[in-house]
């Protein structure tokens, strides 16, 4: 029952929301570093930044793009950075914001590659657009980069990468195409499944959670077929509640393989998640379940034959951590179903369909078992097992 919980200073949620831009932005300062992708600049934002600095982001930012977009905003004397896209696009945003203000290079605070010194100084004023429903990137103190040289996505991480303020209007996703709005929203759900299952749950995320799982189930399977406002704003919400939970409870293996299979594969980080998402629930669940009786999953070595104390499980239930968790895997099915399933109807392709090899699994294995993500994982996989979650989502 300890826990915290940090978000953005404020959060602004509705359909026709973005027509209050100007008097956001207005509050933090007079030119704007408007940051957006190029299929992304409504004519309404744009009007309501009259004095901004349009700053384009194409595909993974990367290193170099950060240094490119603090060099233009110190060149043009911005005062307040505004990112209107997808996650990609507000990761760029938030890197810039607060890179202004600490100084320095990026390679200066970015984890694995780089020397992952402590972000201390409030960035530029940041208020965060999403265009999709999917990566809660609005509402997260991390902003994951894309290094090419090193074929890798890293993050910088910090309570000062949070948004000043998360506009979030769901009239913005209207125009998504089927296979965005379902990648997208698969990995929002995704992140709302991670922080439940996550050995750093806690009441205020579980709620966000429950009621995120619930507005997916009912309403991403419309949401691919129409653009009903009901069920684009459910899907809106669904991703802003699970930003917010991963944000606070962390998340597990669909995003530590992601990151590695990101940095590897020209592949969207929501069509991975949602192509890793069923797998990853059908191991993790044997895993904890095998770790309790003594037997070993299915092809794995006695390596796997761990005492129940090794499960990084919650204690929700005094004493009955293996109940509890397995509790919460039974409340995921209750509530969403079949994921394979759902998976199948919303067109989810393979990894093998993204370039992905068997003879490049061990790599990936390496890379994913160090990946950050996998510390709220509910129990530690051995590398048998994550490679028995390579084959099944392959």
């Amino acid at each position: 029952m300890n826990f915290e919980f940090a978000t953005a200073a404020r959060i602004v949620f509705g359909a026709g929301k973005l027509k209050e831009l100007r008097s956001i932005a207005g509050a933090f300062g007079q030119r704007a570093l408007f940051v957006q992708s190029q299929s992304a600049a409504p004519a309404a934002a744009l009007a309501a930044l009259p004095n901004c600095v349009p700053f384009p982001v194409t595909g993974e930012p990367t290193i170099e793009l950060i240094r490119t977009g603090i060099r233009l905003a110190k060149q043009e004397q911005c005062d307040v950075v505004v990112s209107l896209g997808g996650g990609s696009v507000i990761d760029a945003g938030k890197a810039i914001a607060v890179l202004l203000t600490n100084g320095g290079d990026p390679l200066d605070y970015v984890e694995v590659i780089g020397k992952g010194q402590a972000i201390t100084k409030t960035g530029l004023p940041f208020i965060a657009i999403p265009t999709t429903a999917g990566t809660g990137a609005e509402v997260t103190r991390n902003s994951v980069l894309y290094s090419p040289e090193h074929h890798v996505k890293v993050s910088l991480r910090g309570q000062h990468l949070l948004a000043r303020v998360a506009l979030v209007d769901p009239e913005l996703t209207y125009p998504l195409p089927p296979a965005i709005t379902a990648n997208t929203g698969l990995d929002a759900l995704t992140q709302l499944i991670e922080p439940f299952i996550s050995c750093r749950a806690n009441p205020l995320t579980d709620a966000l959670c429950r009621e995120g799982m619930h507005r997916v189930a009912r309403s991403l399977r419309r949401a691919y077929a129409t653009s009903a406002p009901d069920a684009r704003a459910d899907m809106a919400l669904a991703s802003l509640f699970g930003g917010l939970a991963l944000a606070n409870a962390g998340l597990g293996a669909v995003h530590g393989f992601a990151a590695p299979l990101g940095g590897m594969y020209d592949a969207p980080h929501g069509a991975l998640c949602a192509a890793l998402l069923p797998a990853v629930m059908t191991v993790n669940e044997r895993a904890v379940r095998n770790s309790w009786t003594g037997v070993p999953p299915v092809n794995s070595g006695k390596e796997d034959r761990r005492p129940f104390d090794t499960l990084r499980v919650p204690s929700i239930v005094e004493g009955d951590a293996y109940s509890t968790i397995i509790q919460r895997f039974e409340e995921v099915r209750q509530i969403v179903g079949d994921l394979a399933e759902l998976g199948r109807a919303l067109g989810v392709k393979p990894l093998r369909e993204f370039g992905v090899r068997r003879a490049e699994f061990p790599v990936i294995i390496e890379k994913a078992a160090v990946a950050s993500s996998m510390k709220g994982n509910p129990i530690q996989l051995t590398p048998v097992q994550l490679g028995e979650i390579l084959e099944f989502a392959w």
